[in-house]
């Protein structure tokens, strides 16, 4: 028999939040997410985004042992500006039983129910700026750090409870080239965009010296990303969170900051190099000692992961984007990086897709947001 326990004390988050490293503990395709962040997203006191957001979130225990779990998000904030009346289901794992599934999902829509709720959709996180989406194709492929894995049985379990899709979000794997046609026509039109637009690149080295730049960046995707499926704009207390979740992971040979001559961004790209193999190592965990192995992998790879990018909106068309990729490609080269891989893009995206038309890619993997009607 399965039983829904609610988690309520720390030790009962930290179950929730160890699940999947049991569940996927020899599955080399699971890549951990960051611990500490997984246990301070549902830490009210720690995620401003509580302010405008009702959460919970669930165990499935048989005989004691937790067989799945499931967290639920109502942001008001994301209800209003889509004018939607929706429940969020977050962070899904379970074993492969209909029992199990039907347990969770249950619990989810009682509580949708219990708030007004008309639907329920996901997986979705507190912002855009979560991990999202359930994988339906490569699954056999590594998982970024920054996005979900699961086992292809979540869709036929999701399917047969009544869920459809609402949207995909698509992910690309990129051959970076090292020479040749492809870097000089990206950079004739970098240098083009700088010149008609009056635009330069921030000149900065350092961590101190990117601290305000990484502030800008989220004002920036406040307003790139505002049209997009599901988003909802940050907060300032939001803002500084994920400013200190990103400096950490800024290298200055692959992120840039476009400026105007009013030294307004006007768009940037955000990179670093993968760090999967060392989440898988610790277990998604840098203390004590993991982070030993995010420097090292810092250090020394092949394949760059692609955090965040956006142009401000009266820029976009403008070859502006270009100047972004130019940077970016130059110091992968320097580095010797042979691939890239982007984070989860809106299937319907166009204008993301088209930045990377000149390269030699493969689309590897996608994720779906399911939703039901109640």
């Amino acid at each position: 028999m399965v039983t829904i326990k609610q988690v309520e004390s720390r030790a009962e988050l930290r179950r929730f939040v160890d699940f999947p490293n049991q569940l996927y503990a020899d599955n080399p395709c699971f890549v951990p997410a960051t611990y500490g962040d997984d246990l301070s997203d549902w830490n009210s006191k720690k995620n401003p985004a509580f302010s405008y957001c009702d959460a919970r979130c669930f165990l499935a225990l048989r005989d004691g042992e937790i067989v799945g779990r499931i967290g639920a998000i109502l942001s008001h904030r994301a209800n209003e500006k889509w004018n939607t009346n929706r429940m969020r289901f977050s962070q899904v794992d379970f074993i492969d039983d209909p029992e199990v599934a039907d347990a969770l999902f249950k619990a989810v829509e009682d509580f949708a129910r219990e708030k007004g709720c008309q639907q329920v959709h996901g997986p979705l996180g507190f912002s855009d700026l979560d991990r999202e989406g359930m994988l339906v194709e490569g699954f056999d492929r590594r998982s970024l750090f920054f996005t979900y894995y699961n086992a292809p049985y979540y869709n036929q379990h999701l399917e047969r409870l009544g869920y459809r899709k609402d949207t995909d979000w698509i992910e690309f794997r990129i051959n970076v080239p090292q020479e040749g046609p492809i870097p000089q026509r990206i950079h004739k039109i970098a240098q083009w965009a700088l010149q008609t637009h009056k635009l330069h690149i921030a000149n900065v080295r350092t961590h101190l010296g990117v601290y305000p730049y990484i502030q800008r960046v989220f004002e920036l995707v406040n307003i790139g990303y505002a049209p997009l499926y599901g988003v909802v704009e940050l907060d300032e207390a939001q803002i500084k969170r994920y400013v200190a979740k990103f400096l950490p992971m800024i290298n200055m040979d692959y992120t840039c900051f476009v400026m105007d001559e009013k030294e307004r961004m006007v768009a940037f790209g955000v990179c670093a190099p993968s760090m999967e193999a060392a989440f898988q190592a610790s277990r998604g965990r840098l203390f004590p000692t993991g982070f030993l192995g995010v420097l090292r992998s810092m250090r020394h790879n092949d394949t760059l992961d692609m955090f965040l990018t956006a142009v401000r909106p009266e820029y976009q068309g403008l070859g502006v984007n270009a100047i972004v990729m130019d940077t970016l490609l130059q110091g992968a080269i320097r580095n010797g990086i042979r691939y890239a891989e982007t984070g989860p893009m809106l299937e319907y995206n166009d204008k993301i897709h088209s930045q990377f038309r000149f390269f030699d890619m493969e689309q590897h993997k996608r994720r779906r947001c399911y939703i039901k009607e109640l």
